[in-house]
């Protein structure tokens, strides 16, 4: 780490480009900086800032890999990153989305429709989101059917009871031999039927992944999020949820109340392939626009399920991931448009990331980023000629 001047912020750019720096809270006392939101450890959130110049903010700049040594632009030697990213330094989650899904219950159908769940096995009490009915009431009952609600897998049983599973951000499921052991540390849950066992289980210790007990199609319909069905939307509703609010494409492409399904890394993908801004206005859009936007959507959203289900076969899906190297933009940060060459920006916010080629999307805009733009302030690059000069000038 190091106290990075706004100058050195600004070398820093040309030499690595739009990226995001650390800040600590100790950094932040000692800038004496008057902060307006919490400040994680990994990134810099908003702040009021008087004179920045005098700003002095403890940096780390986020390799490509995990722990990878890096060559510091103003220290020199080598220094060491915390944070997992993959990829070309994507640094978002790998949250299943509709394709994920989607292919997750084709495997499901096979090996549990029909079959008799005999037990089920929580090794984590805090899955369990509700209470009545019972978990266990759904023991000796066959699957009759299974279902989406949104990135939810719904198990339908007689009676119109429903067993609903959200994998969240790191939930996986896996298929095992009957009785198979919950993990320690990482299971959460085993459904042990006739044919196998079914494991939820989640990395990391924010446990998010969730189990649903309802009884009645009116309890479960209260759990859906209320978007419109991507895939099967016409245009006019279509339309109609997208301008309902007027959001950012990103922002409205992600809201599940919007449209159902679709997350950080589909809608990069979307977006790519209808050419337009993350950061255009749902209500800017023309009645054209919007109908490639549409078109935009089916076409991604069929091609990342249809190409997930071909790398699956008969098997069990265990490449659930937010990145994928087939992907044109997303976690794609620095490397070439597949359209039209330009390197991929991306900006940073929270816990994830939205990349985007701003010769096909910004009209060579580079958008600015929450954390480095504030920083940077007049020396922020606004298109990628400006950024290439600050490169040529180091």
């Amino acid at each position: 780490s190091h106290h990075l001047t706004h100058r050195e912020a600004v070398d820093n750019l040309a030499r690595f480009g739009p990226g995001r720096i650390a800040v600590t809270r100790q950094a932040i006392s000692d800038a004496g900086v008057d902060r307006d939101e919490t400040v994680g450890h990994h990134y810099l959130s908003s702040f009021r800032i008087g004179k920045l110049d005098d700003l002095h903010l403890k940096v780390a700049r986020l390799g490509d890999t995990h722990r990878r040594p890096l060559e510091h632009p103003v220290l020199g030697g080598e220094g060491h990153v915390d944070r997992k990213v993959t990829g070309s330094g994507y640094l978002g989650g790998a949250v299943p989305e509709l394709p994920d899904i989607v292919v997750y219950l084709e495997a499901l159908t096979t090996r549990v429709v029909g079959q008799t769940l005999q037990k089920i096995r929580i090794a984590s009490p805090a899955v369990l989101r509700t209470y009545n009915p019972p978990y266990n009431s759904l023991e000796g009952s066959p699957v009759v059917g299974l279902e989406r609600l949104g990135k939810r897998l719904v198990f339908q049983f007689p009676d119109e009871r429903f067993l609903v599973i959200h994998l969240m951000i790191a939930g996986r499921l896996q298929w095992k031999a009957k009785g198979a052991i919950v993990p320690k540390k990482v299971g959460l849950a085993g459904l042990d039927f006739e044919t196998g066992t079914l494991l939820l289980t989640e990395q990391g210790t924010k446990k998010r992944a969730g189990i649903w007990v309802l009884a009645g199609r009116g309890a479960l319909n209260a759990e859906d999020r209320g978007g419109v069905e991507p895939l099967t939307a016409s245009p006019a509703e279509f339309a109609a949820a997208l301008r309902r609010e007027n959001r950012t494409l990103k922002r409205a492409l992600t809201d599940p109340t919007i449209f159902s399904g679709i997350g950080n890394s589909y809608s990069d993908e979307i977006l790519w392939a209808a050419q337009l801004s993350p950061v255009l206005r749902s209500r800017s859009l023309s009645d054209d626009d919007i109908e490639r936007l549409r078109q935009a959507t089916v076409t991604q959203l069929q091609h990342w399920t249809q190409l997930l289900r071909d790398d699956v076969g008969s098997d069990w899906p265990v490449k659930v991931t937010a990145f994928r190297p087939e992907m044109a933009v997303h976690g794609k940060y620095g490397e070439p448009c597949p359209r039209c060459g330009s390197p991929v920006q991306r900006i940073v916010y929270a816990a994830n990331e939205t990349n985007y080629c701003p010769t096909c999307q910004t009209g060579g805009k580079i958008l600015a980023d929450r954390a480095l733009s504030r920083l940077l302030g007049e020396d922020w690059p606004r298109t990628l000629e400006e950024l290439e000069e600050l490169k040529r000038q180091r």
